[in-house]
């Protein structure tokens, strides 16, 4: 029994429950289902005094949803009134399985930076094993079926994700790699998914601090400094420590922050994976902003992983630039013809991706998302654009139809 306290004013009133009450001794108060009709009666039924409890192996996706919703009410500092008006509810059903891309529909990726922060955040839970498994298959499926539009949703998020960093950087390092190992390395399957785990759960034991980070404005203390220097061995030892027995992803994940150039074939099989993991890593890195700095416009962050320590180029560098492009999906561009744009998906070459224009020659938001084809000479792409630097708001529900 894993017993979580609720205050009474987290449950629902005139309709079934969606958990069993229970008190701070496991004792059954109300059966899940049971209709409490108003806040006298469940002063009779717990009694005075009694902590109000739940029990999260009964109750635990009703309660992770109750949580989830606190947090994101919280990142979007919600009114303390409000946060004491959610209560527990019975999770959605959820949809039937589809069979293909379009019976899927458009991800929620604003619920999945929410999931995957909440996840990684939480490597003790009971079920983190079965949680964490979900989500990179989720992920996965992500990569193999829609691989543009993931890059672009991912690259998109990163360039304005402060509040939720971990989980985005997570997210698209692990995709990276995915569609990198698939399409340039031409790994197998099997060995493509252990890839994406291991990027996703590489910084698992400072998911926290990363997010701490990213918000921070002063230098870093000599506690944190450690932390971060240590965390890749620090995470592999949680991994393993959670009943993760994969050998491989274990040494990915404890070397994907060693600085060793050279060939890629000499490089044992998890450290070739970490290598790769590495170098989407620094991308990641470079493109996200924080508190204290600005992103790196997106070339540079391209430029950074395409070259080795050591100034010569690296091979699993190369091999990220040529799958995503020089300029990937979610990345701005001016062009030949003055016209700033956002990339959707890659093209025939690294650096002729397919655009569609949000502002015109003057500066002026276009209205309609208007297609171009950069392998054509007047709307050639003459540099990339910070992020900061496009004064229109796109929605990314916006962008990815067009993918």
């Amino acid at each position: 029994m894993n017993l979580v306290a609720i205050n009474f004013e987290s449950v629902p009133l005139g309709e079934p429950l969606p958990f069993a009450l229970r008190a701070a001794s496991g004792a059954l108060l109300a059966q899940k289902g049971f209709v409490v009709r108003n806040a006298s009666e469940l002063s009779e039924i717990t009694g005075r005094g009694i902590q109000l409890c739940v029990d999260v192996d009964e109750s635990g996706e009703s309660y992770r949803a109750y949580v989830g919703r606190l947090q994101q009410m919280l990142m979007s500092e919600t009114s303390l009134g409000e946060l004491a008006a959610v209560k527990m509810s019975a999770p959605a059903a959820a949809p039937p399985p589809a069979r293909n891309r379009e019976e899927r529909g458009p991800l929620d990726w604003s619920e999945l930076q929410l999931r995957t922060t909440q996840v990684l955040r939480a490597p003790k839970a009971f079920d983190f094993r079965e949680r964490f498994l979900q989500l990179h298959e989720d992920l996965a499926r992500r990569c193999e079926q829609a691989p543009d539009a993931t890059l672009l949703a991912l690259v998109f998020l990163s360039a304005q994700e402060t509040r939720m960093y971990s989980g985005t950087h997570a997210m698209l390092v692990s995709c990276i790699c995915m569609v990198v190992g698939r399409e340039m390395l031409r790994w197998p399957p099997d060995k493509v998914r252990q890839l994406g785990a291991a990027g996703l759960s590489m910084n698992i034991a400072m998911t926290e601090l990363q997010d701490q980070l990213a918000q921070q404005t002063q230098p870093l203390t000599a506690r944190q400094i450690a932390a971060v220097e240590d965390h890749a061995n620090r995470s592999a030892a949680l991994l393993a420590e959670l009943g993760i027995t994969d050998n491989v992803w274990l040494e990915a994940v404890r070397h994907h922050h060693h600085r060793k150039p050279g060939p890629f074939n000499e490089k044992t099989e998890g450290q070739q994976m970490a290598r790769l993991i590495q170098r989407a890593d620094v991308f990641g890195a470079r493109i996200a902003p924080r508190a204290a700095r600005s992103p790196m416009p997106v070339t540079a962050a391209m430029q950074a992983s395409y070259y080795d320590e050591e100034n010569k180029v690296d091979e699993a560098g190369a091999a990220l630039v040529k799958g995503l492009g020089v300029y990937p999906p979610g990345a701005f561009v001016r062009l030949a013809s003055q016209e700033v744009g956002v990339v959707l998906r890659r093209g025939v070459s690294a650096t002729t991706p397919r655009v569609a224009v949000v502002t015109n020659r003057l500066g002026m938001p276009t209205g309609e998302l208007i297609p171009r084809d950069t392998s054509q000479a007047q709307w050639k792409i003459t540099g990339a654009v910070a992020h900061k630097d496009v004064r229109v708001k796109i929605s990314l529900e916006r962008l990815l139809p067009l993918v």
